[in-house]
């Protein structure tokens, strides 16, 4: 086991670097950049934009800009936003709790869901057609549009859920906050449930037709029982493998989401630096994600490793 995690880490260096490369390159590559908005005022001398080119270093040749941000990234500066002067850290930081539990909420109330779907759609047909054409809409639904429809019903034509935010002005009480995340959690496990829901049915079906689940059967076990203990552990293997790779999806999801909700996490910090280009913002969001996903890739890894022995690497 330790071995398979440092070949894993050894090959997520090389893999991090290249795409802090590439990312890097795009987006300086975008027309604009930072100062766009001083370039479009007329009242904006060409000798302050020099100013403010030489300042934010952005005058450098593009490999030199790179290896001064790599290796101060390294380092833990993560450098200063552009928009506010503020460090790009302690900025995402007071974001992060917000995202977090927006993505931990979502994703258990998802698997809830899809366990729940499944294990009905293998026990009863009917209940299998009418999830099948719901998870189906599901996956086509866009995750934006689901949770404009959940504002425009619930919020705005019931008035049952608050539309916006993460708590009212001036309320600190726990219902308040529950009914802020109602929504968002919604559009979010919604949609990924959809998709996890059919991918464990089919594992599902692919277990019960196994000989040992038709052997458990001729012994006269009780099928409650073959299906719990029996097939479901076995499907649980592989499933857990797609939620841990698909939990970097939630929180590109809560990107979308948190816009569509106002919610005041990273997603919402990424689309305001988006809009007014601030690169290291921008470039500390997209490396902590690149790092999230070959981290849950190493734990699926990890955990299947551990569920069955005979996929370890050889020592």
């Amino acid at each position: 086991m330790t071995r398979l995690i440092l070949r894993r880490l050894a090959q997520a260096v090389p893999l991090l670097l290249v795409v802090s490369a590439i990312v890097f390159a795009l987006l300086h590559a975008v027309p604009g950049g930072p100062l766009a908005a001083y370039l479009e005022n007329p009242n904006v001398r060409p000798e302050d934009i020099a100013r403010l080119r030489a300042a934010y270093g952005l005058d450098r040749p593009l490999l030199v800009q790179y290896g001064a941000w790599l290796l101060a990234f390294v380092r833990g500066d993560w450098g200063m936003s552009f928009a506010d002067g503020r460090p790009v850290l302690s900025r995402m930081l007071e974001r992060l709790p917000a995202t977090l539990e927006l993505a931990a909420v979502s994703g258990v109330a998802a698997l809830a869901l899809a366990v729940g779907v499944a294990i009905g759609s293998v026990v009863n047909r009917s209940f299998d057609r009418a999830a099948s054409a719901v998870a189906v809409a599901g996956i086509s639904l866009p995750v934006f549009w689901f949770g404009l429809l959940l504002q425009l019903l619930l919020a705005h034509r019931l008035g049952w859920l608050p539309s916006s935010g993460r708590a009212d002005f001036g309320a600190s009480g726990l219902a308040d906050r529950v009914a802020h995340l109602v929504l968002p959690v919604l559009a979010l496990a919604f949609v990924q449930a959809a998709a996890w829901s059919r991918y464990l049915r089919r594992a599902l079906r692919e277990v019960l037709a196994r000989p040992f689940i038709r052997a458990a059967r001729t012994r006269g076990i009780a099928e409650r029982d073959i299906l719990l203990r029996h097939a479901l552990p076995n499907a649980l293997g592989p499933f857990v493998t797609v939620v841990l790779l698909d939990a970097a999806m939630l929180v590109s999801g809560a990107v979308v989401t948190e816009s569509v909700f106002a919610w005041p996490g990273i997603g919402s910090l990424f689309t305001e630096a988006l809009g007014k280009r601030d690169y290291p913002v921008l470039m500390a969001f997209l490396m902590v994600g690149a790092a999230a996903v070959v981290l849950l890739n190493l734990i699926a890894d990890l955990i299947v490793a551990a569920i069955d022995p005979r996929l370890r690497e050889p020592a």
